[in-house]
């Protein structure tokens, strides 16, 4: 454990995610204070740093289950490296260096505990969870010359773990409040939610979090299959905003076993993806919906599952959600939430202080911190590990090894 004397100090780190919508990776460059209810962020820089479309379209083939060699992996996993890598050489342009990166990489894979994937029996026996990230850390502290932090996942998962979401520790000490309980609902291409209750007693064993279903990933799907390959996300939501949700189609969705399994629970592209917009478009043609109808309703169905999963598994009610993540920008999905939760306020983290588009690297800038400092990052009740741990494996740079040996 590293002392409080160290934390008090800012310490300038970049945090790196790339999400499975799969758009580009997320940089924020920081300067951390503190430990855990202490905990000071300011945000130096923030940037989005597209993929290469030919990357970006291998990274989603390996997703929805192409076969792929052993060597066409590892140069994915490379190609991936260095990107991340020339985003955290881009962010630090203009400011002081930083002294620490911590990198979430790129999923490809996430499979939870084999008692949590759905149509799967409960065993006594039942295997660890499984989630692959590509974007090795080593070869990102080779090229950057920064110690990186990455494979945040797998301590969780060797407990029993889901190894996600693992940004509800983060949300609880940068968004918490004394007497309010909040929901932050991220909505990237899986959506996620972290409830806190307010910051008091035994608050921290009370926080729930959980992956809500789809966010964004089954609408940019469809904005790419509608729009043949021109637009690849429908920007405000304004193509969705056109069309008319069929309700009767987003009951029938609903029925889907994941949205009904409670928490602790985690999924992805795996489900949420190509071969399940196959079968909604399967599923439309039956009341013959136009592209805005069809939108519309995939939309309507994002939204209502968020809702849903409160009123089902939410020991009660938040009084207010935050929204962070892309989805946040889709002012049409922001619209349909605050209709489906009238009573309750529907803001972005943006208007408490906190960057909505770059809150997930920023967290895992956070994770890097703690993991340097020797502060555990999952919390149990988030992820259904039966303990807390340190996660993140640390890629020291030579240069820090020289600077210890001095």
């Amino acid at each position: 454990m590293h002392s409080t004397e160290e934390a008090a100090v800012p310490t300038r780190i970049i945090g790196l995610i790339s999400g499975t919508s799969v758009d580009g990776i997320d940089a924020a460059l920081v300067e951390i204070s503190g430990t855990e209810l202490d905990l000071k962020i300011e945000l130096l820089a923030g940037a989005t740093y597209p993929y290469p479309a030919e990357l970006r379209e291998r990274i989603l083939a390996v997703g929805a289950g192409v076969a792929i060699s052993m060597a066409e992996l590892a140069e994915i996993d490379d190609a991936i490296a260095q990107v991340f890598a020339q985003a955290a050489q881009n962010i630090q342009i203009g400011h002081q260096p930083a002294t620490l990166i911590g990198s979430h990489g790129q999923t490809v894979y996430h499979r939870p505990p084999a008692d949590r994937e759905i149509g799967k029996k409960t065993t006594p026996h039942s295997p660890l969870g499984y989630s692959l990230q590509l974007g090795r850390g080593a070869l990102i502290t080779h090229i950057t010359g920064i110690t990186t932090v990455s494979n945040f996942r797998v301590a969780d998962i060797a407990i029993g773990g889901h190894g996600a979401p693992l940004v509800p520790r983060v949300d609880a000490y940068l968004l918490s409040h004394p007497e309010e309980g909040r929901c932050i609902q991220n909505i990237g291409g899986i959506g996620n939610v972290a409830y806190i209750p307010p910051r008091h007693g035994d608050w921290l064993s009370k926080i729930r979090a959980w992956d809500t279903g789809p966010g964004n990933s089954l609408l940019d799907l469809a904005v790419e299959h509608l729009s043949a390959g021109a637009k690849t996300y429908d920007e405000d939501g304004n193509w969705a905003a056109s069309g008319t949700p069929c309700d009767p189609l987003v009951e029938q969705w609903l029925n889907q076993d994941y949205f009904h399994l409670p928490p602790p629970k985690s999924t992805g592209r795996e489900l949420f993806g190509v071969a399940y917009l196959h079968q909604c478009l399967e599923d439309a043609q039956t009341y013959q919906l136009n592209a805005a109808d069809l939108l519309a309703t995939l939309t309507e169905l994002t939204a209502t599952s968020i809702v849903h999963s409160y009123r089902t598994f939410l020991p009660e009610m938040p009084q207010r959600v935050l929204l962070c993540g892309g989805g946040s920008r889709n002012l049409y999905l922001k619209r349909r939430l605050e209709f489906l939760l009238p009573s309750i306020p529907v803001l972005t983290t943006d208007e408490v202080g906190l960057s909505a588009d770059f809150k997930e690297a920023i967290a895992f800038a956070v994770l890097a911190y703690w993991r340097h400092l020797g502060i555990p990052g999952n919390l149990p009740t988030a992820t259904g590990a039966p303990q807390e741990v340190l996660l993140g494996e640390i890629h020291q740079s030579q240069y820090s090894v020289l600077r210890q040996e001095q």
